[in-house]
């Protein structure tokens, strides 16, 4: 099967270095080999390179001494460069002495950052890739893609429930355990639980605490564990100006796949009807917009608005510029109207868009009701938000 062409562009000036983070099976290693084909390239999965490279960083530089000029013309990359943190001071050294450029590849920076590694000071532009997009995917059969999420390999497996199971109990192990990123195994097992049902609602550390038998700071840094090894993000509350109807504090926490977060869960959809659909659409949405705001480079922040008396806006996008309600209905009420209406009359945004599964767009007042699928192709066209 052909590769599936992403949406992710990345163009480096001559010299220029990068790194490209995402979490695992996202597709990283397929995308730079066929965005880069013929560039050098060390795979850290293999034992026995991190081994050798771990024993003596300076390999890198002595080998690539050995390559041809036409050879180095390109990027060399570096993939699961968290796995061997020392090699990063060679790369450093090879960029500022012998101009070298390279794309330094992995899941996450927290080891690398915990261990005190180069960084590279600002040498190398940063990109992420994300789980497949609707930009991506031909022909998208929603409920397929919200049982399966956008893992490629998940997206296109014959057994995707099984291949879900795997990619949870593995992240777990290979990410979170193996790299030491925690010492309390089973708690940290037990708070993965409980944060998959408290997916997408404001975060109570307290409450999360509790049942899994340590204090709220540990729950906090669980979290954080979790964003920094990309399995997940906050989207906190959008706040203009001093408002006491306004819950300001707690963010909300989403998980990076939607398939990976149905796998937590045990939900499985049949139907596009119903609370647990609706909740998996404003997940999904959520994905899309997380992955525009980075391929676009435009760099929005992605927020949610919720008041004392239950009035709620899923994602409020650029500081208030755009506010998105997502619905799972087929026919939206107009009383459902009442928390984008609100919004829109105090913090007055350029558009509010209430993304459903109605057939046709209508407009309500300063409320634009849109189909999702004619919602996410006016947030890849540039529509949306620029």
């Amino acid at each position: 099967m052909p590769p599936i062409p992403r949406k992710l562009e990345i163009e480096l000036p001559k010299g220029q270095s990068a790194f490209l983070w995402g979490p695992r099976k996202t597709g990283k290693s397929t995308y730079l080999k066929n965005r880069f084909q013929g560039s050098i390239v060390y795979d850290f999965l293999s034992t026995e390179l991190v081994l050798d490279f771990t024993r003596r960083p300076s390999l890198l530089r002595e080998q690539l001494a050995a390559r041809s000029a036409e050879a180095l013309s390109r990027p060399v990359i570096l993939d699961e460069v968290q796995k061997v943190p020392q090699i990063l001071d060679e790369v450093h050294w090879l960029i500022e002495n012998r101009g070298l450029s390279f794309i330094l590849c992995g899941s996450s920076a927290r080891k690398l950052r915990r261990g005190g590694a180069n960084l590279l000071g600002g040498r190398a532009w940063r990109f992420e890739l994300f789980p497949l997009v609707s930009a991506e995917i031909p022909d998208l059969e929603l409920l397929h893609l919200l049982n399966r999420g956008g893992i490629p390999s998940h997206y296109l497996s014959p057994a995707p429930r099984r291949s879900l199971r795997a990619y949870v109990q593995d992240y777990l192990k290979e990410e979170v355990f193996d790299e030491g990123l925690t010492r309390n195994v089973p708690a940290f097992s037990r708070f993965f639980e409980a944060m998959g049902f408290s997916h997408g609602e404001l975060t109570n550390c307290s409450n999360i605490a509790r049942e899994c038998g340590v204090d709220s700071k540990t729950v906090r840094e669980y979290y954080q564990i979790l964003v920094d090894t990309l399995l997940g993000r906050f989207v906190p509350p959008f706040k203009r100006r001093q408002d006491r109807q306004v819950i300001s504090r707690a963010p909300k926490f989403y998980l990076f796949d939607v398939g990976v977060a149905g796998e937590i869960r045990g939900r499985h959809l049949e139907a596009e009807k119903g609370e647990v659909f609706g909740r998996a659409l404003e997940h999904f949405v959520l994905t899309e917009l997380a992955a525009h705001t980075s391929y676009s480079e435009l760099g929005y922040a992605i927020e949610f608005w919720r008041t004392k008396s239950g009035l709620e806006v899923d994602f409020v996008l650029g500081k208030g510029e755009v506010a998105v309600e997502v619905k799972g209905a087929t026919l939206v009420d107009n009383r459902e109207l009442r928390s984008l209406r609100t919004f829109a009359d105090e913090h007055r945004p350029r558009q509010a868009y209430l993304v459903c599964c109605e057939r046709e767009e209508r407009v309500v007042g300063k409320i634009r009701l849109m189909p999702w699928r004619r919602f996410l192709a006016a947030l890849w066209s540039g529509e949306v938000i620029r």
